[in-house]
């Protein structure tokens, strides 16, 4: 594995930086990541200071702690050249969720499930963030055009990275689902909708109503497929199931929408909505912002894009 050694020399032939710059420069940067601790970083500097590799500073400020700054000497440069043109490790592909997916046969299809699309989810987070760092710009040297146009390569190799672990993880649901048994595999009639820059799945009916917490599984990575938070879904998607609150299938389908941050919005028949607990219900969850029942599209859609 790459000694910090080298990632700290690298930054600091670019810029002389504080101990604090460097820690803050790995925790922001997709290109320089460090998992270490912070103390690896100043027992790092100072080792290097011991060898001649790196000179310090300390700049005093009048309204303001002291603070010392790390500057690269010419045998730090000479160093980092040398460890530059050694042969290159081979690329480490050690992944902590394949170890957890191994033994995942012992879950249950709805658990196995719930755990690729925690993957998934997170992976997807992790691509948003690193696209709006590269995006920002502002963690890279960027002082020649070739310097530029290396940075920019690095950054593709990361977020091509993270596109091929979705797609993966997206393929092995799907793959898992063919694998189930008949009762558990379900095809959806939905479309894309997409108004005023806002894109939501509308959902008009199912093979096999939904009813389950898989069922909000299967809506949730539905969603995160098309990057999108936001769900309508028709009476005659969901089962009887769900408007019997004995068996308690809507409260346990809109815990998981709350869970995963989706907005979900159910449009039920006037006649279905006004009977009994389900209008009592429809009053109470109508309070919230992740689930509502409507009469109507034109109010679903409304609260929805709102």
């Amino acid at each position: 594995m790459m000694s910090i050694k080298y990632a700290i020399l690298g930054i600091l032939s670019w810029k002389s930086s504080t101990g604090y710059e460097l820690k803050k420069f790995f925790k922001e940067s997709s290109i320089l990541y460090w998992s270490g601790n912070n103390n690896q970083i100043y027992k790092a500097l100072l080792q290097m200071q011991e060898e001649g590799l790196v000179k310090s500073e300390v700049i005093h400020q009048e309204s303001s702690p002291s603070k010392k700054i790390y500057t690269i000497t010419e045998e730090g440069l000479s160093e980092l050249k040398e460890w530059i043109l050694s042969a290159p490790e081979a690329p480490e592909f050690k992944k902590p969720f394949l170890i957890q997916l191994a033994w995942a046969d012992l879950l249950s299809d709805e658990e196995l499930n719930e755990l690729l699309i925690k993957y998934e989810n997170e992976i997807n987070m992790q691509l948003i963030m690193q696209e709006e760092n590269i995006r920002r710009g502002v963690l890279s040297p960027n002082r020649t055009p070739r310097e530029n146009m290396i940075w920019n390569m690095i950054s593709e190799n990361i977020l091509s990275s993270y596109r091929n672990e979705l797609n993966w993880v997206r393929e092995a649901r799907k793959k898992l689902a063919k694998n189930q048994s008949r009762e558990d595999n379900n095809q959806m009639n939905y479309q894309i909708r997409e108004i005023d820059h806002k894109k939501y799945i509308e959902i008009f009916s199912s093979s096999r109503p939904l009813s389950t917490e898989n069922d909000a599984l299967d809506l949730i990575a539905l969603c995160g497929e098309h990057n999108t938070n936001l769900l309508m879904i028709h009476y005659d998607a969901l089962s009887e199931d769900f408007f019997n609150l004995k068996t308690k299938a809507a409260g346990n389908m809109i815990q998981k929408f709350v869970n995963y941050q989706i907005k979900a919005v159910a449009v039920i028949p006037r006649e279905i909505i006004q009977k009994g607990r389900l209008k009592e219900m429809a009053l109470e969850t109508n309070k919230g912002n992740h689930f509502r029942m409507y009469e109507t599209k034109e109010e679903a859609e409304k609260w929805l894009l709102n």
